[in-house]
């Protein structure tokens, strides 16, 4: 009787858990030195083409510079890598018939006896490209994506923590090879 009782909340925690990861893969140059990078800036002409705001723009900026910093890079005006970013969201729509019937009185069917609820949710699921460009090559080497649920709070500090996490969780992949 208690696992009935917990069972319920159990789902709900799993679900809930579920919703705030971010899932993240990597794909990179296998010919490319990485242990040669060590100083990066901005793709301007790249981040400018990212459709979200500038505010999180600038956000994820600060956040994918804080992690590089955090991995020994230097921010340069002459730099090794140029950082890109990309992002692309999608709107889900969910639709749930919680209902139940009953037959009504007699050989037929009533309508009367009949309760049909539909819950519609929406959320939204938002991936973000970190991409890692050969400033001298002008080539790509690597790429990070996170993809995950975004907040629709309009609280700036969760949108901010989600941002880093994103960002956070995308850079454990990098440099490659050492997560193999």
């Amino acid at each position: 009787m208690k696992l009935l009782k917990t069972l319920p909340i159990l789902l709900l925690l799993i679900v809930a858990s579920s919703c705030t990861s971010v899932r993240v893969a990597a794909d990179y140059d296998k010919n490319a030195d990485f242990n040669s990078y060590k100083t990066f800036a901005f793709f301007k002409t790249g981040i400018d083409k990212a459709e979200i705001s500038d505010l999180d723009k600038r956000r994820m900026l600060r956040a994918i510079e804080a992690e590089l910093l955090a991995k020994g890079f230097t921010k340069s005006e002459n730099p090794d890598l140029l950082v890109s970013i990309f992002t692309k969201e999608r709107q889900e729509v969910n639709v749930y018939n919680n209902g139940y019937g009953g037959f009504g009185y007699g050989w037929g069917w009533s309508p009367f006896y009949n309760n049909f609820n539909n819950n519609v949710s929406t959320s939204t699921q938002g991936s973000l490209y970190i991409d890692l460009i050969d400033a001298k090559k002008k080539e790509l080497v690597w790429q990070g994506k996170g993809s995950g649920y975004l907040s629709t709070s309009s609280n700036v500090d969760k949108k901010e923590a989600r941002i880093k996490e994103f960002v956070a969780e995308i850079m454990t992949k990098y440099p490659p090879g050492l997560e193999d």
